[in-house]
């Protein structure tokens, strides 16, 4: 699975325009705000006329987008297809890869893409993966009215033109905007995602997740996760071991040692194919006192050594 940043991203928009349309970095978007960019969908959708090809790859990227879209289209996740048959609003975070394929030619509408920096910065201080949107476990895609669809076009339409303009303070008023996007799908969500009164089981397996989640992705040789075990998540949570197990198993069919076991052979598999770290590197990030236990643990998971897995 492939992590793409920022860089990768304008490099692929501009392999995809005709003539370079986007420049690598555009002027005025600097580390100290954040980034922020908004485009329209028909000026990049050229090449998948051309070629037929998907204009997002399933992949993981380093950045949240928020996509206002009209045309067919599907949204695919690792585990559910859905179907857009007229115009929805589409929130990606970085921790749940999909991939979005055009269904039609007749493609418009808009889409930004932000840093968490960039969220950051205002005033408010906006943790964004606190937010019920873009919490793990959803599929952010909501089906929109003729009403809603033209409140959220306002809406990208000032992105569009304030970040062209010489206003000093643009960037909190995009920021702003954002935010209104935001505010808005978490209005469209159903009630039952933005309140805390669950059954015991379903609120504990939605904590275990969110745990699970906040401890990725592995972003530097450094970095180690902290929680390894289904005691290690038991313990966090203040409850038994064997209550997580049950309340894990009645919400999602596994374990919380299969959960465990998916999601670092998950991230393993990323590092080894998308970082030149070594192996003894990776095995630390992911908890591993021993390179010999990682290589064990990799190998009875997917029948690949780590180092034959990479090559």
């Amino acid at each position: 699975m492939e992590v793409r940043s920022i860089d990768t991203f304008y490099k692929e928009l501009a392999e995809s325009t005709q003539k370079g349309r986007y420049t690598l970095l555009p002027e005025g978007i600097t580390k100290e705000t954040g980034h922020f960019n908004v485009f329209s969908i028909a000026n990049f959708f050229t090449k998948f006329k051309e070629t037929g090809e998907a204009l997002m790859p399933y992949n993981r990227r380093a950045y949240y987008k928020i996509s206002f879209i009209k045309g067919h289209n599907r949204a695919e996740y690792a585990d559910k297809v859905i179907d857009i048959q007229k115009s929805a609003l589409l929130f990606a975070t970085p921790k749940i890869p999909y991939h979005w394929l055009p269904q039609d030619l007749e493609q418009s509408g808009y889409f930004c893409i932000f840093t968490e920096d960039f969220l950051i910065k205002s005033k408010s201080g906006v943790a964004i993966d606190e937010l019920p949107i873009f919490k793990p476990g959803g599929y952010p895609v909501f089906a929109l009215s003729d009403e809603d669809m033209n409140r959220i076009e306002a809406v990208f339409l000032k992105m569009n033109e304030e970040l062209s303009s010489d206003y000093i303070y643009k960037y909190d008023l995009l920021r702003n905007y954002v935010l209104e996007l935001i505010h808005f799908g978490q209005k469209l969500q159903p009630a039952t995602a933005l309140t805390t009164k669950h059954n015991g089981t379903a609120r504990v397996s939605s904590l275990f997740t969110e745990l699970l989640e906040r401890q990725f992705p592995i972003e530097s040789p450094k970095q180690t996760i902290g929680l390894r075990t289904a005691k290690d998540y038991a313990e966090r949570l203040s409850v038994h071991v064997n209550y997580l197990n049950r309340a894990l198993k009645e919400q999602t069919g596994k374990t919380t040692t299969e959960i465990i076991t998916n999601r670092i052979t998950q991230e393993a598999k990323m590092l080894l194919r998308q970082t030149n770290w070594n192996i003894s590197e990776i095995a630390y990030c992911l908890g591993f006192e021993e390179v010999a236990h990682f290589s064990n643990f990799f190998r009875k998971q997917t029948s690949f050594s780590p180092v034959s897995f990479r090559n």
